[in-house]
């Protein structure tokens, strides 16, 4: 059996490699972008609309 001490062990591994890292990255870009509230609540009828304001939001948040 695995002890919580094991399985805290095996995910700060995880974590310290190259795919945590990166997957980390990934998961704070999208939890920013959900901060633009025009991104969030966005419908429109053409994607390349859409793209283009998360462009817009991600060059921003480049930005910043």
């Amino acid at each position: 059996m695995f002890s919580h001490y094991t399985i805290v062990a095996i995910a700060n591994a995880f974590y310290k490699t190259s795919i945590g890292v990166a997957r980390h990255l990934i998961e704070n870009f999208f939890a920013k972008l959900k901060q633009y509230w025009a991104i969030t609540t966005r419908y429109d009828k053409r994607a390349t609309n859409f793209l283009g304001a998360i462009y817009l939001a991600a060059s921003v948040i480049w930005l910043n």
